[in-house]
């Protein structure tokens, strides 16, 4: 039950003072997509990149997070949207700080990944969908999830037992059968350059 006692306390240094600071306009790049796309691979060079240009970020990755602050969250739907939830509250907190945060979650429900949206200003959220056919993550499957959800060991995993509803208007759609890493990385730093968030 939600507290009543509750009231916000404003900060003396604001997001605009965090960001400046920086240089640059904080943002969410959303990478959302099947297990096994290629999500934490291209949030990881671009990071890599973006570190190398002397900007300031922090990757929130699927796996990771679930060791620690979602370690109590499996994998009904109703976890995975409060997974979600957590994720795009956390995201928030890095906007405030004026940090350019890179969050990978296959996130397979459209509304889950709006209401992240709607957390944060309508330029703060950069929706990429890493388009990767489902064969071609079967054919991966780094972890071995698929096979043991085609074998039923498994219950609602993405895209054989539970739905995944792809980005009807994503900010950056990467079609991994036409980009691969480096070319990924490159359209999103163009995306960003573009819109000023790099030189802010």
């Amino acid at each position: 039950m939600k507290s009543i006692n509750i009231v916000w306390h404003h900060h003396n240094v604001t997001k605009f003072d965090h960001s400046s600071q920086k240089y640059q306009k904080p943002c969410i790049i959303w990478f959302t997509g099947l297990s096994g796309s290629g999500k934490s691979t291209i949030a990881n060079a671009l990071e890599s990149k973006l570190f190398r240009m002397g900007k300031h970020t922090y990757l929130l990755d699927g796996d990771n997070v679930r060791h620690g602050i979602n370690k109590d969250l499996g994998f009904s739907d109703e976890d995975r949207i409060e997974n979600i939830r957590r994720i795009g509250e956390l995201s928030k907190l890095f906007i405030d700080a004026g940090i350019i945060v890179l969050s990978a979650f296959i996130s397979p429900f459209h509304s889950d990944r709006l209401a992240a949206r709607q957390l944060v200003e309508p330029d703060e959220f950069i929706e990429v969908f890493v388009d990767t056919r489902l064969d071609i993550c079967e054919q991966r499957d780094p972890k071995g999830l698929y096979q043991k959800a085609r074998e039923g060991k498994i219950a609602e995993f993405t895209g054989i037992s539970s739905p995944y509803e792809a980005p009807t208007k994503p900010e950056i759609h990467l079609d991994t059968s036409k980009y691969d890493v480096e070319q990924s990385v490159q359209k999103i730093i163009n995306y960003l350059e573009q819109k000023g968030y790099l030189n802010a």
